[in-house]
C-alpha cells in the first residue's frame, strides 16, 4: 500500500441576480501558474476545518462576502490531472446572493473579484466552467420545488421582479398569470401596503415580501412547494 498524497479543496459557485440578469462570481488569481486567470473562489481546507466553514472562509477572504444560502453541489476529482501541481479533490458548493448587498473586496491570493453574466463567463481555470454549468442546472431545477429565488431579490420586491427572475434563470417565458396565481395560493408571499412607480410610465406597483417564517412552519406540515412549467 502506498501513502496517499491528495489535497482537499472547496470551491464556491456564487450566483447573483440584478436587473434581470443572472451573474456568477469569479476571482482573479494573484499567484502561481494561473496568475491573472479567473477562477471560482475557493482553496484548500485546513486540517481541523469543516467543509462548510472552509468555503465560508474562502468567500470572505477572496471576495469579502458572506452568504445566507449554501448548498453542496458535488465532488470533483475523477480527472486526476485537474490540477497539474498535485492530486486535488474539490467539494463544490453553490450560493445565492443579492449583489446589491455586497461590496466585493479581493484579498489573500485573489487580486480581483468580479461578477460575470452567466451568458458571458470567460474560460475559467481548472474545471470551474464545468462546476458553473452543473450549478446552473441545479439552480434551474430547484426553482421549481424550493423557493430559493427569494434570496436573489430585495426584501421587498415587485411581483414582476419575481416573474422576471424565473424567466431569466430558466431561460424561457412563463405563463405569468398562472404563475402569480400559483405563488399567491401558497400563502408565503405577502402583499405590503407600499407602492412604487414602475418604468417610464410611472404606473404604481405594489411591493411584496417572502414570509420565510410562514414557509418554515408549512414545511413542518409537509407543505410541498411545486412550480411546474409545461
Amino acid at each position: 500500500m502506498t501513502d496517499q498524497n491528495i489535497k482537499i479543496a472547496v470551491d464556491a459557485i456564487v450566483f447573483g441576480y440584478e436587473k434581470g440578469m443572472l451573474y456568477v462570481l469569479a476571482v482573479q488569481q494573484r499567484f502561481g501558474k494561473l496568475a491573472d486567470r479567473w477562477v471560482l473562489p475557493g482553496g484548500f481546507i485546513l486540517n481541523d476545518e469543516p467543509l462548510l466553514m472552509a468555503v465560508e472562509r474562502e468567500l470572505k477572504e477572496e471576495a469579502g462576502i458572506t452568504v445566507n444560502y449554501l448548498e453542496q453541489l458535488g465532488t470533483f476529482g475523477d480527472d486526476v490531472n485537474r490540477d497539474e501541481r498535485f492530486r486535488v479533490i474539490s467539494v463544490a458548493y453553490f450560493a445565492l446572493v443579492n449583489p446589491k448587498n455586497f461590496v466585493l473586496k479581493a484579498d489573500t491570493d485573489a487580486k480581483d473579484a468580479k461578477w460575470f453574466p452567466v451568458t458571458g463567463i470567460p474560460q475559467l481555470g481548472y474545471d470551474h466552467n464545468e462546476m458553473v454549468n452543473l450549478a446552473h442546472q441545479r439552480l434551474k431545477s430547484k426553482l421549481t420545488y424550493q423557493p430559493i429565488g427569494f434570496d436573489l431579490l430585495d426584501q421587498e420586491f415587485l411581483f414582476s421582479d419575481l416573474e422576471n427572475l424565473y424567466c431569466s434563470i430558466l431561460e424561457r417565458d412563463i405563463d405569468r398569470r398562472n404563475f402569480r396565481k400559483k405563488i399567491l395560493s401558497f400563502g408565503i408571499v405577502t402583499e405590503t401596503d407600499k407602492v412604487v412607480k414602475i418604468g417610464a410610465s410611472g404606473r404604481p406597483g405594489k411591493l411584496f415580501t417572502f414570509d420565510k417564517e410562514k414557509y418554515n412552519q408549512l414545511l413542518k406540515e409537509n407543505f410541498q412547494f411545486d412550480i411546474r412549467f409545461a
